[in-house]
Protein backbone atom coordinates (compact mmCIF):
# COMPACT_ATOMS: atom_id res chain seq x y z
CA UNK A 1 0.00 0.00 0.00
CA UNK A 2 1.24 3.42 -1.28
CA UNK A 3 0.13 5.24 1.72
CA UNK A 4 2.06 5.50 5.34
CA UNK A 5 -0.05 3.73 7.97
CA UNK A 6 -3.48 1.45 7.88
CA UNK A 7 -5.62 4.03 6.34
CA UNK A 8 -8.33 3.27 3.96
CA UNK A 9 -8.90 5.65 1.00
CA UNK A 10 -12.14 7.22 2.25
CA UNK A 11 -14.69 8.06 -0.31
CA UNK A 12 -13.61 11.31 -1.18
CA UNK A 13 -10.57 9.77 -3.20
CA UNK A 14 -12.85 7.49 -4.95
CA UNK A 15 -14.92 10.23 -6.00
CA UNK A 16 -12.31 12.35 -7.33
CA UNK A 17 -10.74 9.52 -9.59
CA UNK A 18 -14.47 9.05 -11.17
CA UNK A 19 -14.44 12.40 -11.91
CA UNK A 20 -10.97 12.14 -13.37
CA UNK A 21 -12.10 9.51 -15.40
CA UNK A 22 -15.29 10.79 -16.31
CA UNK A 23 -13.46 13.84 -17.74
CA UNK A 24 -10.75 11.75 -19.94
CA UNK A 25 -13.29 9.69 -21.45
CA UNK A 26 -15.20 13.34 -22.42
CA UNK A 27 -11.96 13.76 -23.76
CA UNK A 28 -11.85 10.28 -25.88
CA UNK A 29 -15.23 10.61 -26.88
CA UNK A 30 -16.23 14.09 -27.83
CA UNK A 31 -12.35 15.75 -28.70
CA UNK A 32 -9.88 13.08 -29.54
CA UNK A 33 -6.69 13.75 -30.78
CA UNK A 34 -5.67 11.32 -33.66
CA UNK A 35 -3.83 13.19 -36.46
CA UNK A 36 -0.23 14.04 -37.91
CA UNK A 37 2.34 12.19 -35.83
CA UNK A 38 -0.29 9.82 -34.13
CA UNK A 39 -0.88 7.78 -37.86
CA UNK A 40 3.35 8.39 -37.96
CA UNK A 41 3.79 6.19 -34.69
CA UNK A 42 0.33 4.02 -36.03
CA UNK A 43 2.02 3.07 -38.84
CA UNK A 44 6.05 2.19 -37.03
CA UNK A 45 3.53 -0.13 -35.52
CA UNK A 46 1.65 -1.33 -37.86
CA UNK A 47 5.01 -2.24 -40.15
CA UNK A 48 5.97 -4.03 -37.17
CA UNK A 49 3.76 -6.44 -36.30
CA UNK A 50 2.47 -6.99 -40.08
CA UNK A 51 6.08 -7.04 -41.91
CA UNK A 52 8.71 -7.35 -39.11
CA UNK A 53 10.81 -4.47 -39.88
CA UNK A 54 10.64 -1.06 -37.70
CA UNK A 55 10.05 1.77 -40.47
CA UNK A 56 7.32 3.35 -43.00
CA UNK A 57 5.87 2.44 -46.06
CA UNK A 58 7.57 4.65 -49.64
CA UNK A 59 5.77 3.49 -52.80
CA UNK A 60 4.58 -0.13 -51.82
CA UNK A 61 8.11 -0.93 -49.93
CA UNK A 62 8.34 -0.77 -46.17
CA UNK A 63 12.12 1.40 -45.69
CA UNK A 64 13.70 1.20 -42.22
CA UNK A 65 13.82 4.09 -40.45
CA UNK A 66 15.28 6.20 -37.25
CA UNK A 67 13.44 9.23 -37.21
CA UNK A 68 10.92 8.06 -34.14
CA UNK A 69 12.40 6.04 -30.92
CA UNK A 70 10.66 3.01 -30.26
CA UNK A 71 8.74 3.16 -26.78
CA UNK A 72 5.63 4.67 -28.25
CA UNK A 73 5.09 2.67 -31.33
CA UNK A 74 5.80 -0.65 -28.96
CA UNK A 75 3.19 0.22 -27.02
CA UNK A 76 0.83 0.86 -30.18
CA UNK A 77 1.80 -2.20 -31.44
CA UNK A 78 0.85 -3.94 -28.20
CA UNK A 79 -2.71 -2.45 -28.30
CA UNK A 80 -3.03 -3.03 -32.02
CA UNK A 81 -2.13 -6.79 -31.32
CA UNK A 82 -4.76 -7.17 -28.55
CA UNK A 83 -7.65 -5.18 -29.46
CA UNK A 84 -7.20 -4.79 -33.39
CA UNK A 85 -4.80 -3.39 -35.92
CA UNK A 86 -5.47 0.46 -36.41
CA UNK A 87 -7.64 0.29 -33.29
CA UNK A 88 -6.35 3.88 -31.99
CA UNK A 89 -8.74 4.17 -29.16
CA UNK A 90 -7.87 0.92 -27.73
CA UNK A 91 -4.42 3.39 -27.41
CA UNK A 92 -6.78 6.26 -25.99
CA UNK A 93 -8.12 3.96 -23.23
CA UNK A 94 -5.26 2.59 -22.37
CA UNK A 95 -4.05 6.15 -21.93
CA UNK A 96 -6.49 6.70 -19.85
CA UNK A 97 -5.90 4.35 -17.06
CA UNK A 98 -2.14 5.31 -17.12
CA UNK A 99 -3.05 9.01 -16.48
CA UNK A 100 -5.17 8.38 -13.61
CA UNK A 101 -2.35 5.84 -12.43
CA UNK A 102 0.08 8.86 -12.83
CA UNK A 103 -2.81 11.13 -10.62
CA UNK A 104 -2.56 8.09 -8.06
CA UNK A 105 1.46 8.38 -7.73
CA UNK A 106 1.23 12.23 -7.85
CA UNK A 107 -1.00 11.61 -4.73
CA UNK A 108 0.89 9.04 -2.78
CA UNK A 109 4.00 11.22 -3.20
CA UNK A 110 2.24 14.21 -1.72
CA UNK A 111 1.10 12.55 0.81
CA UNK A 112 4.50 10.46 1.92
CA UNK A 113 6.27 14.00 1.46
CA UNK A 114 3.60 16.28 3.36
CA UNK A 115 0.88 14.53 4.62
CA UNK A 116 -2.67 13.55 3.97
CA UNK A 117 -4.03 16.72 2.62
CA UNK A 118 -1.37 17.47 0.46
CA UNK A 119 -2.00 13.85 -0.64
CA UNK A 120 -5.49 14.54 -1.42
CA UNK A 121 -4.75 18.00 -2.93
CA UNK A 122 -2.74 16.22 -5.12
CA UNK A 123 -5.34 13.77 -6.72
CA UNK A 124 -7.62 16.55 -6.76
CA UNK A 125 -5.47 18.87 -8.76
CA UNK A 126 -3.81 16.21 -10.74
CA UNK A 127 -7.53 14.32 -11.84
CA UNK A 128 -9.39 17.57 -12.79
CA UNK A 129 -6.69 19.17 -14.62
CA UNK A 130 -7.52 19.38 -18.39
CA UNK A 131 -4.51 19.38 -19.92
CA UNK A 132 -3.35 16.57 -18.81
CA UNK A 133 -6.10 14.89 -19.09
CA UNK A 134 -6.83 16.11 -22.55
CA UNK A 135 -3.58 14.79 -23.49
CA UNK A 136 -4.84 11.19 -22.90
CA UNK A 137 -7.36 11.12 -25.78
CA UNK A 138 -4.09 12.20 -27.74
CA UNK A 139 -1.82 9.17 -29.57
CA UNK A 140 1.08 11.03 -28.63
CA UNK A 141 4.01 10.27 -26.13
CA UNK A 142 2.68 13.29 -23.95
CA UNK A 143 0.76 10.84 -21.55
CA UNK A 144 3.04 8.03 -21.11
CA UNK A 145 5.94 10.24 -20.70
CA UNK A 146 3.76 11.90 -17.91
CA UNK A 147 3.13 8.41 -16.16
CA UNK A 148 7.42 7.47 -16.97
CA UNK A 149 7.94 10.91 -14.87
CA UNK A 150 5.87 10.69 -11.70
CA UNK A 151 6.67 6.95 -11.31
CA UNK A 152 10.33 7.64 -11.09
CA UNK A 153 9.92 10.42 -8.83
CA UNK A 154 7.43 8.69 -6.71
CA UNK A 155 10.04 5.25 -6.47
CA UNK A 156 13.27 7.96 -5.86
CA UNK A 157 11.09 9.02 -2.59
CA UNK A 158 10.50 4.83 -1.94
CA UNK A 159 14.18 4.01 -2.64
CA UNK A 160 15.43 6.63 -0.36
CA UNK A 161 13.54 5.55 2.32
CA UNK A 162 14.78 1.66 1.75
CA UNK A 163 18.07 2.33 1.27
CA UNK A 164 18.43 4.31 4.77
CA UNK A 165 16.05 1.24 6.62
CA UNK A 166 18.01 -0.96 4.80
CA UNK A 167 14.73 -2.49 3.33
CA UNK A 168 13.93 -3.92 -0.27
CA UNK A 169 15.85 -0.44 -1.70
CA UNK A 170 17.25 -2.50 -4.62
CA UNK A 171 13.58 -3.44 -6.03
CA UNK A 172 12.64 0.53 -6.10
CA UNK A 173 16.12 0.73 -7.68
CA UNK A 174 14.64 -1.37 -10.52
CA UNK A 175 11.28 0.31 -10.60
CA UNK A 176 13.55 3.94 -11.21
CA UNK A 177 15.20 2.16 -14.20
CA UNK A 178 12.91 0.85 -15.86
CA UNK A 179 10.50 4.17 -15.85
CA UNK A 180 13.30 6.36 -16.81
CA UNK A 181 14.08 3.58 -19.59
CA UNK A 182 11.14 3.73 -21.20
CA UNK A 183 10.89 7.62 -20.78
CA UNK A 184 14.01 7.97 -22.86
CA UNK A 185 12.64 5.79 -25.17
CA UNK A 186 9.89 7.67 -25.98
CA UNK A 187 11.47 11.18 -26.97
CA UNK A 188 15.02 11.93 -26.47
CA UNK A 189 14.42 15.07 -24.40
CA UNK A 190 12.99 12.80 -21.86
CA UNK A 191 16.10 11.74 -21.37
CA UNK A 192 16.74 14.84 -19.09
CA UNK A 193 14.41 13.27 -16.22
CA UNK A 194 17.31 10.65 -15.70
CA UNK A 195 20.05 13.49 -16.04
CA UNK A 196 18.08 15.21 -12.96
CA UNK A 197 17.44 11.94 -10.91
CA UNK A 198 20.59 9.31 -11.63
CA UNK A 199 22.71 12.23 -10.19
CA UNK A 200 20.99 12.84 -6.60
CA UNK A 201 20.60 9.07 -6.68
CA UNK A 202 24.37 8.87 -6.48
CA UNK A 203 24.62 11.75 -3.60
CA UNK A 204 21.97 10.09 -1.76
CA UNK A 205 23.64 6.17 -1.93
CA UNK A 206 27.21 8.10 -0.83
CA UNK A 207 25.87 9.92 2.01
CA UNK A 208 23.92 7.25 3.07
CA UNK A 209 23.81 6.21 6.83
CA UNK A 210 22.45 2.85 5.51
CA UNK A 211 24.89 0.43 3.05
CA UNK A 212 27.10 2.75 0.63
CA UNK A 213 28.09 -0.02 -1.02
CA UNK A 214 24.59 -1.48 -2.14
CA UNK A 215 23.46 1.65 -2.85
CA UNK A 216 26.26 2.95 -5.47
CA UNK A 217 25.57 -0.39 -7.08
CA UNK A 218 21.82 0.25 -7.06
CA UNK A 219 22.82 3.36 -9.06
CA UNK A 220 24.98 1.45 -11.52
CA UNK A 221 21.45 -0.79 -12.29
CA UNK A 222 19.74 2.05 -12.41
CA UNK A 223 22.34 3.30 -15.43
CA UNK A 224 22.43 0.16 -16.94
CA UNK A 225 19.02 -0.48 -17.32
CA UNK A 226 18.40 2.76 -19.12
CA UNK A 227 21.10 2.24 -21.39
CA UNK A 228 21.09 -1.02 -22.37
CA UNK A 229 17.71 -0.60 -24.59
CA UNK A 230 19.70 2.28 -26.14
CA UNK A 231 22.77 0.23 -26.75
CA UNK A 232 20.23 -2.21 -28.82
CA UNK A 233 18.71 0.63 -31.02
CA UNK A 234 22.59 2.17 -31.67
CA UNK A 235 23.75 -0.81 -32.13
CA UNK A 236 20.70 -1.55 -34.63
CA UNK A 237 21.07 1.85 -36.50
CA UNK A 238 24.49 1.23 -36.96
CA UNK A 239 23.98 -2.12 -38.51
CA UNK A 240 20.90 -0.65 -40.71
CA UNK A 241 21.80 3.14 -41.31
CA UNK A 242 25.72 2.80 -40.65
CA UNK A 243 25.47 5.79 -38.14
CA UNK A 244 25.84 6.05 -34.50
CA UNK A 245 22.76 7.65 -33.21
CA UNK A 246 21.86 6.35 -30.08
CA UNK A 247 18.80 8.62 -29.91
CA UNK A 248 16.52 10.17 -32.54
CA UNK A 249 17.85 12.77 -34.63
CA UNK A 250 16.88 16.66 -34.15
CA UNK A 251 15.32 16.73 -37.93
CA UNK A 252 13.36 14.12 -37.48
CA UNK A 253 15.02 12.83 -40.55
CA UNK A 254 16.12 9.61 -42.06
CA UNK A 255 20.53 9.81 -42.98
CA UNK A 256 20.79 10.64 -46.58
CA UNK A 257 17.31 13.21 -46.26
CA UNK A 258 17.31 16.83 -47.15
CA UNK A 259 16.81 18.90 -44.46
CA UNK A 260 15.61 22.32 -44.69
CA UNK A 261 17.95 24.10 -42.46
CA UNK A 262 17.90 27.46 -44.30
CA UNK A 263 14.18 27.64 -43.68
CA UNK A 264 14.23 26.67 -40.17
CA UNK A 265 16.85 29.63 -39.40
CA UNK A 266 14.70 31.93 -41.30
CA UNK A 267 11.58 30.86 -38.91
CA UNK A 268 13.67 31.43 -36.03
CA UNK A 269 14.18 35.00 -36.92
CA UNK A 270 10.56 35.81 -36.13
CA UNK A 271 9.00 32.79 -34.95
CA UNK A 272 7.29 32.98 -30.92
CA UNK A 273 4.04 31.84 -30.81
CA UNK A 274 2.31 28.73 -31.71
CA UNK A 275 -0.21 30.10 -34.86
CA UNK A 276 2.66 30.75 -36.77
CA UNK A 277 4.22 27.03 -35.65
CA UNK A 278 0.75 25.53 -37.10
CA UNK A 279 0.25 27.95 -40.08
CA UNK A 280 3.87 28.15 -41.19
CA UNK A 281 6.46 26.08 -39.61
CA UNK A 282 4.46 22.62 -40.24
CA UNK A 283 3.30 23.84 -43.41
CA UNK A 284 6.49 24.23 -44.94
CA UNK A 285 6.86 20.75 -47.29
CA UNK A 286 3.51 19.88 -48.08
CA UNK A 287 1.16 22.54 -47.80
CA UNK A 288 1.05 26.18 -49.16
CA UNK A 289 2.05 29.00 -47.04
CA UNK A 290 0.28 32.68 -46.80
CA UNK A 291 2.23 35.75 -46.59
CA UNK A 292 -0.45 37.15 -44.21
CA UNK A 293 0.17 34.79 -41.74
CA UNK A 294 3.66 35.83 -40.96
CA UNK A 295 3.55 38.74 -38.39
CA UNK A 296 5.16 42.25 -39.36
CA UNK A 297 8.34 41.09 -37.26
CA UNK A 298 9.64 38.90 -39.47
CA UNK A 299 10.59 41.85 -41.87
CA UNK A 300 12.93 44.77 -41.81
CA UNK A 301 11.43 46.47 -44.34
CA UNK A 302 8.80 46.62 -47.37
CA UNK A 303 11.65 45.73 -49.69
CA UNK A 304 12.26 42.23 -47.17
CA UNK A 305 8.92 41.85 -47.26
CA UNK A 306 8.39 41.71 -50.94
CA UNK A 307 11.10 39.09 -51.18
CA UNK A 308 9.77 37.11 -48.84
CA UNK A 309 6.37 37.41 -50.55
CA UNK A 310 7.95 36.40 -53.97
CA UNK A 311 9.73 33.41 -52.04
CA UNK A 312 6.55 32.44 -51.13
CA UNK A 313 4.94 32.46 -54.66
CA UNK A 314 8.33 30.51 -55.88
CA UNK A 315 7.32 27.81 -53.32
CA UNK A 316 3.68 27.42 -53.57
CA UNK A 317 3.61 26.62 -57.26
CA UNK A 318 4.93 22.54 -55.74
CA UNK A 319 4.60 23.28 -51.80
CA UNK A 320 7.56 21.09 -51.43
CA UNK A 321 10.95 21.81 -50.16
CA UNK A 322 13.88 22.17 -52.36
CA UNK A 323 17.72 22.96 -52.04
CA UNK A 324 17.14 26.33 -54.36
CA UNK A 325 14.21 27.76 -52.08
CA UNK A 326 16.50 26.61 -48.59
CA UNK A 327 19.40 28.71 -49.50
CA UNK A 328 16.76 31.67 -50.55
CA UNK A 329 15.21 31.57 -46.74
CA UNK A 330 19.11 31.38 -45.82
CA UNK A 331 19.74 34.19 -46.47
CA UNK A 332 17.02 35.77 -45.95
CA UNK A 333 18.00 34.78 -42.17
CA UNK A 334 21.60 36.06 -42.29
CA UNK A 335 20.42 39.48 -43.42
CA UNK A 336 18.01 39.52 -40.18
CA UNK A 337 20.51 38.03 -38.15
CA UNK A 338 23.24 40.45 -39.03
CA UNK A 339 20.84 43.19 -38.50
CA UNK A 340 19.27 41.81 -34.53
CA UNK A 341 21.97 39.48 -33.20
CA UNK A 342 20.48 40.05 -30.06
CA UNK A 343 16.98 39.44 -30.61
CA UNK A 344 18.24 36.03 -32.58
CA UNK A 345 20.48 34.65 -30.02
CA UNK A 346 18.68 36.04 -26.74
CA UNK A 347 15.42 37.33 -26.97
CA UNK A 348 13.32 35.33 -29.61
CA UNK A 349 14.93 32.10 -28.02
CA UNK A 350 13.61 33.03 -24.52
CA UNK A 351 9.99 34.48 -25.63
CA UNK A 352 9.25 30.94 -27.63
CA UNK A 353 9.89 29.47 -23.76
CA UNK A 354 7.74 31.80 -22.06
CA UNK A 355 5.22 31.26 -24.89
CA UNK A 356 4.90 27.51 -24.08
CA UNK A 357 4.78 27.59 -20.35
CA UNK A 358 2.30 30.68 -20.08
CA UNK A 359 0.17 30.45 -23.64
CA UNK A 360 -3.68 28.79 -23.14
CA UNK A 361 -3.23 25.08 -23.25
CA UNK A 362 -5.99 24.54 -25.98
CA UNK A 363 -3.68 23.12 -28.26
CA UNK A 364 -5.04 20.07 -28.75
CA UNK A 365 -9.05 21.51 -28.51
CA UNK A 366 -11.11 23.09 -31.12
CA UNK A 367 -10.51 26.39 -30.46
CA UNK A 368 -9.00 29.67 -32.46
CA UNK A 369 -5.25 29.74 -32.41
CA UNK A 370 -5.45 33.63 -32.50
CA UNK A 371 -7.35 33.81 -29.30
CA UNK A 372 -6.25 37.00 -28.59
CA UNK A 373 -9.05 38.67 -30.97
CA UNK A 374 -11.91 38.68 -28.86
CA UNK A 375 -13.88 40.67 -31.62
CA UNK A 376 -13.27 37.76 -33.84
CA UNK A 377 -14.58 34.65 -31.35
CA UNK A 378 -15.29 36.14 -28.28
CA UNK A 379 -17.58 32.65 -26.98
CA UNK A 380 -13.57 31.03 -28.08
CA UNK A 381 -11.42 33.70 -27.20
CA UNK A 382 -13.20 33.58 -23.28
CA UNK A 383 -13.09 29.86 -23.24
CA UNK A 384 -9.04 30.11 -24.01
CA UNK A 385 -8.30 33.07 -21.74
CA UNK A 386 -10.26 31.10 -19.04
CA UNK A 387 -7.79 28.21 -19.54
CA UNK A 388 -4.84 30.68 -19.75
CA UNK A 389 -5.67 31.90 -16.04
CA UNK A 390 -5.56 28.54 -15.24
CA UNK A 391 -2.99 27.78 -16.08
CA UNK A 392 -0.99 30.61 -14.66
CA UNK A 393 -2.87 29.40 -11.61
CA UNK A 394 -0.94 25.87 -11.43
CA UNK A 395 2.03 27.91 -12.29
CA UNK A 396 1.54 30.54 -9.61
CA UNK A 397 0.34 27.77 -6.49
CA UNK A 398 3.77 25.63 -7.68
CA UNK A 399 6.21 28.70 -7.44
CA UNK A 400 4.42 29.28 -3.58
CA UNK A 401 5.19 25.37 -3.07
CA UNK A 402 8.16 25.87 -4.11
CA UNK A 403 8.97 28.84 -1.92
CA UNK A 404 7.10 26.81 1.29
CA UNK A 405 9.15 23.54 0.35
CA UNK A 406 12.90 25.78 0.30
CA UNK A 407 11.41 27.72 3.35
CA UNK A 408 11.93 25.03 5.67
CA UNK A 409 14.91 23.68 3.79
CA UNK A 410 13.32 20.91 1.90
CA UNK A 411 12.45 19.14 5.01
CA UNK A 412 14.87 16.64 4.91
CA UNK A 413 14.25 15.87 1.15
CA UNK A 414 16.80 17.77 -1.10
CA UNK A 415 17.59 15.15 -2.87
CA UNK A 416 14.07 14.84 -4.37
CA UNK A 417 13.38 18.34 -4.46
CA UNK A 418 17.14 19.24 -6.33
CA UNK A 419 15.91 16.71 -8.98
CA UNK A 420 11.91 18.35 -9.49
CA UNK A 421 13.92 21.87 -9.99
CA UNK A 422 16.63 20.23 -11.74
CA UNK A 423 14.01 18.76 -14.60
CA UNK A 424 12.10 21.89 -15.11
CA UNK A 425 15.21 24.03 -15.09
CA UNK A 426 17.12 21.74 -17.48
CA UNK A 427 13.98 21.39 -20.06
CA UNK A 428 13.13 24.83 -19.89
CA UNK A 429 17.21 25.34 -21.15
CA UNK A 430 16.38 22.74 -23.89
CA UNK A 431 13.58 24.37 -25.45
CA UNK A 432 15.83 27.14 -25.91
CA UNK A 433 17.12 25.64 -28.60
CA UNK A 434 13.72 24.56 -30.20
CA UNK A 435 12.53 26.78 -33.68
CA UNK A 436 8.75 25.97 -33.08
CA UNK A 437 7.00 26.92 -30.05
CA UNK A 438 4.32 23.87 -28.79
CA UNK A 439 2.93 24.62 -25.41
CA UNK A 440 2.60 20.58 -25.19
CA UNK A 441 6.90 20.71 -24.77
CA UNK A 442 6.38 21.93 -21.27
CA UNK A 443 3.24 19.62 -20.28
CA UNK A 444 6.34 17.04 -19.20
CA UNK A 445 6.84 19.66 -15.94
CA UNK A 446 3.38 19.31 -15.00
CA UNK A 447 3.69 16.41 -12.73
CA UNK A 448 6.21 18.70 -10.68
CA UNK A 449 3.68 21.64 -11.51
CA UNK A 450 0.96 19.61 -9.67
CA UNK A 451 3.21 18.76 -6.59
CA UNK A 452 4.52 22.04 -5.48
CA UNK A 453 0.90 23.67 -6.21
CA UNK A 454 -0.14 20.55 -3.91
CA UNK A 455 1.68 21.80 -0.91
CA UNK A 456 0.60 25.41 -1.48
CA UNK A 457 -3.11 24.26 -1.24
CA UNK A 458 -2.83 21.74 1.23
CA UNK A 459 -1.25 25.10 3.92
CA UNK A 460 0.95 22.71 5.63
CA UNK A 461 4.05 22.77 6.82
CA UNK A 462 6.22 20.49 5.31
CA UNK A 463 7.54 17.63 8.18
CA UNK A 464 11.27 16.29 8.16
CA UNK A 465 11.94 13.17 6.95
Amino acid sequence: MMWRGKQRWPGSYVVVLLAGLALRLYFVRWQPHVEGDSFMYGELALNMLRHHVYGVMIAGNVHATLIRLPGYPLLMAACFALFGQEHYASVLYVQVALDLATCWLLAALARRLWGARAGFCALVLATLCPFTANFAAAALTETVGLFCAALALYAMERWKTALRDRCKAGQWAGVIGLALAFGVLLRPDRALVAVAIVPMMVWVAWRSSGDRKAGMMQVALVCAVILLPLAVWTARNWRVFHVVQPLAPKSASDPGEFVSYGFQRWYRTWGIDFKSTYDIYWNYDGARLAISDVPERAFDSDAQRAETATLFERYNKIALQRPEFDHDFRVLADQRIAAHPLQYYVLLPVARVVNMWLRPRTDMLPLPLDWWRFGDHRLESAVAAAFGALNLAYLGLAAAGLWLWKREGWAGQQPLAWSMVAFVVLRSAMLLTLDNSEPRYTIDCYPVVILLAALAVSGRRPAAD
